[in-house]
């Protein structure tokens, strides 16, 4: 059996069918006893030969039994009270004012009063809500031209800088011109006889292959000018992208603003701009972009 399929399940059924043995056999022989009810016994009755009887001996006669007249009682019916009303008859020329009497003019005044006390907190109520209202909308108008002017102050100052890089310090957004030159005394440093897009800060001017390095702040170590090879002259401008240690890995030439797109000039731009070293900065974008100018010139 399931029941008893371990060893502590047969020994609490051993227990419990010795507790419940012995409880019988404590009922059995010293539970409760069944008693003997009393003997019956019966009513002792006087003797007697009528249902009604006076008086404390017994007689040895049979005795009559008086018999008493019955009285007759006579039922009370009771009157009915008929309650008069009266009512009030209230004239016809008597003004409505008289009848209803529970409505004083105290009272009237009291409810006026109450009428033009709530009527007035509702009326500051709603003016609260309105001026509430009222600067609530001007507080959200000032932060959003705050926020708006902010915006603006913010995208010029990002056009400004992105103005300055592109610039590479050359003349800057405000207008303050940079300078430029090998000495260390600000100038610009030059000929007036010479080309402004050339690199040479020496000798009586002329024209020749020179370039006009921009790259913001940063300043180029190695300027390797293009080689000349063909019959043609002009501007070629070409953009660049530098990382941090100051290498050029990719260089376009011919971009907007040259004025002459020959394969020849072009082709030997871009072998110069790419062999070009500049600065190295840490603190620069992984690619920094900036453009280099080559001018060339027939004449010597």
């Amino acid at each position: 059996m399931k029941l008893l399929d371990t060893i502590h399940k047969r020994k609490s059924a051993t227990i419990t069918a010795i507790l419940m043995i012995l409880l019988l056999l404590l009922i059995f022989f010293f539970g409760l006893k069944y008693m003997d009810p009393p003997i019956e016994s019966g009513i002792a009755v006087n003797f007697g030969t009528s249902n009604v009887g006076s008086g404390n001996i017994q007689p040895t006669k049979p005795v009559k039994t008086e018999v008493k007249p019955e009285v007759k009682k006579e039922e009370t019916i009771p009157e009915e009270v008929v309650e008069e009303k009266i009512e009030e008859v209230v004239p016809d020329g008597a003004p409505a004012e008289d009848v209803l009497t529970s409505e004083s003019e105290e009272s009237i005044k009291i409810k006026k009063a109450e009428a033009e006390k709530k009527k007035l907190e509702e009326a500051e109520r709603e003016a609260k809500v309105e001026a509430d209202k009222i600067a609530k909308e001007k507080a959200d108008a000032e932060r959003k031209a705050q926020e708006e002017a902010d915006r603006i102050k913010k995208e010029q100052e990002d056009k400004k800088r992105q103005l300055d890089a592109m610039m590479g310090g050359l003349n800057t957004a405000d207008g303050t011109s940079g300078g430029e030159g090998d000495d260390t005394i600000s100038g610009d440093k030059g000929n007036k006889n010479g080309d402004p897009n050339a690199s040479g800060y020496y000798g009586n001017g002329g024209s020749g292959g020179g370039g006009d390095y921009q790259l913001g702040s940063r300043r180029p170590i190695n300027k390797p000018k293009p080689a000349y090879e063909c019959n043609e002259e002009g501007l070629v401008i070409v953009t660049i992208e530098v990382d941090r240690s100051g290498k050029v890995i990719k260089a376009i030439a011919g971009t907007k603003g040259s004025t002459n797109t020959a394969d020849c000039l072009l082709s030997k731009a871009k072998e110069a701009a790419l062999k070009t070293k500049w600065q190295a900065d840490s603190n620069a974008g992984v690619k920094q972009i900036g453009i280099i100018k080559y001018r060339f010139s027939l004449s010597n």
